[in-house]
């Protein structure tokens, strides 16, 4: 499938110098490559796995609204209050 020709012939046109032995194992590995993608596209993707999506969207809570802890009470103990927000040090 891929052979030592080809991967030299595609070291050339990228520049890239293997001795042999670098050439050896860059054929087998981009051979390994290969074989693997042709494993993926074996794939049947036409079943729906419920692994892909684990949330039941009938069985949610319903979103009920509350009021907010009052701004008062959270930012009276805060050092460096501004416009009812905490100041905190600039980070860049």
């Amino acid at each position: 499938m891929f052979d030592i020709e080809l991967t030299r012939h595609l070291a050339e046109l990228s520049k890239i110098e293997f001795n042999d032995e670098e050439l050896n194992k860059m054929t087998s590995d981009m051979t390994d490559i290969i074989n693997l993608m042709d494993k993926v596209c074996e794939f049947d993707n036409s079943k729906k796995t419920y692994a892909l999506d684990a949330v039941d969207y009938n069985n949610l809570r319903k979103d009920n609204h509350s009021d907010s802890y009052p701004t008062e009470k959270i930012i009276e103990n805060a050092k460096n209050v501004k416009n009812n927000s905490f100041v905190v040090p600039k980070v860049v």
